[in-house]
């Protein structure tokens, strides 16, 4: 892959703050943020904002709340919609695919399990509504989304409803590491907007391109291109992006996951890196992110995050060392996205505001090398 130069790319202003808890006045923090990057008023005020959360995964560390790991922290989301709500946003929606089978399944019932308070995350703001995007949710068909920016793999997506009947986005992601693609940020937390009563599972049509889309939902561009998850999934990730853009990016890192995205992957373990970010660039958002966790944002499949231990498997794409282990890779979909054009992953082309960059480092992979054991988890 050879990107476009970086100075093509947008590059706009990005907010870090070091935060010690979840019970610090995160509302405040959130004003600070958000006025350090030149304020998002107008952008909101009399408008229908929608939150994209990451609730990935069930289950939980022992002695961890889902949302002090592998999921945002309800503390963290309930500040950003009073925020908003103070700013005048007519009507705020939280959003994911909570994954339900049953019939009357909500987006609620999932927070819910997961210990959220509910009822004073809806009276956070004047008008605050939920919805499981898994599916068509309350609207009567879904919405087709075609990529803006030169398609890799998918020219467009059938997406709920409600990803169409928003004024601005909010991709509101953890920062965390991945089993598979590295790092899990704002980008990769829009995987979760592709809905799986359409898609399946995701990964036959996704990861792998095992099968094509379902009848009515876009088709794959070129369904002899390579089906590597490592090459594939990240191409797909900035299709999904370029079809349905990011207004602005929050990460949640005050407490976060290294060494996987959640307690079901072998090694994973919690980690409190005490850091929020926030940025208007998608991809602006990521890089400064991922220098944070100590890792170049330009950083090649071979190099860490992209180099990823997977245990005694092999594949022809991946490397097989002398003691018998191999690593997959995954392309760095920050690259991906700065080659047509969403944002620059040039962290000199970046304005960091707050905290400096060098004042906020909280080195993820050297805590990996140093503390996780290639095993299951031990209770704490």
């Amino acid at each position: 892959m050879q990107p476009t130069p970086a100075g093509t790319a947008p590059a706009a202003a990005v907010s870090v703050a070091k935060v010690r808890s979840y019970d610090e006045d995160l509302v405040a923090r959130f004003e600070q943020m958000f006025d350090e990057i030149g304020g998002i008023r107008s952008q909101v005020q009399g408008k229908t904002v929608t939150i994209k959360v990451n609730l990935t995964g069930a289950g939980r560390f022992d002695g961890y709340t889902p949302g002090e790991t592998h999921w945002v922290h309800p503390n963290v989301v309930g500040a950003v919609t009073a925020v908003f709500g103070k700013l005048g946003a007519k009507r705020i929606r939280i959003l994911e695919s909570a994954g339900g089978r049953r019939p009357g399944y909500k987006l609620e019932d999932k927070l819910l399990a997961g210990g959220w308070d509910v009822t004073a995350l809806r009276n956070a703001a004047p008008l605050v509504e939920f919805e499981d995007t898994n599916g068509l949710g309350q609207g009567g068909q879904y919405a087709t989304f075609k990529v803006k920016t030169r398609p890799y793999i998918f020219p467009a997506f059938n997406l709920n409803h409600s990803y169409e009947d928003c004024d601005f986005l909010v991709s509101l992601g953890k920062m965390k590491n991945h089993e598979e693609m590295g790092v899990t940020l704002s980008i990769k937390n829009m995987f979760g907007i592709t809905p799986t009563a359409l898609y399946g599972g995701r990964e036959d049509i996704f990861h792998y391109g095992k099968v094509q889309a379902p009848s009515g939902a876009p088709k794959e561009l070129d369904p002899n291109s390579n089906r590597y998850e490592g090459w594939r999934l990240p191409r797909i990730l900035v299709d999904i992006v370029g079809a349905r853009p990011i207004d602005l990016s929050i990460l949640d890192g005050i407490i976060s996951t290294v060494g996987g995205e959640g307690p079901w992957v072998l090694g994973a373990r919690p980690i409190k890196p005490g850091l929020l970010v926030a940025g208007w660039n998608c991809v602006n958002t990521d890089a400064v992110g991922m220098a944070t966790m100590g890792y170049n944002p330009r950083a090649g499949r071979h190099e860490a995050p992209y180099r990823l231990y997977k245990g005694p498997e092999n594949h022809p794409e991946e490397q097989l060392t002398p003691a018998g282990e191999t690593f997959q890779y995954a392309d760095n979909m920050m690259l991906l996205s700065e080659a047509v054009g969403i944002g620059s992953a040039d962290l000199s082309k970046i304005d960091v505001r707050g905290v400096p960059l060098k004042d906020a480092v909280f080195e993820y992979e050297a805590f990996w090398k140093n503390q996780m054991p290639r095993q299951k988890v031990p209770k704490a």
